[in-house]
Formats: C-alpha cells, sequence, structure tokens
C-alpha cells in the first residue's frame, strides 16, 4: 500500500461475493463490490452519502 508517497506493509481483507449468473450480471456485482470497498476504506463516507 502507497502511503504519504511511500510502500508499506499493511493487512489485507479479502472481499467475495456469492450469487446466481442466471439473476444477476457479472458486471453489476462487481460495481457493488467496488463500492462496498470504497464504503470499507473510508467509513466517513457512508455518514456523507445519502
Amino acid at each position: 500500500v502507497v502511503i504519504d508517497g511511500q510502500v508499506q506493509v499493511r493487512p489485507m481483507m479479502y472481499l467475495a461475493l456469492s450469487y446466481d449468473h442466471r439473476q444477476i450480471d457479472g458486471r453489476e456485482s462487481v460495481t457493488f463490490l467496488v463500492k462496498i470497498k470504497e464504503l470499507i476504506e473510508t467509513p466517513t463516507r457512508l455518514m456523507l452519502e445519502q
């Protein structure tokens, strides 16, 4: 992870999603996971977004 221009070792968490491909398009599920990732990385956005 790059923090303040320096490469640093940080713990990582894996995030996965199981779904039925017959019902949900893969692109939409990736968009959902990216949004969840962003909210986990910056929890203050949970309070700021409507």
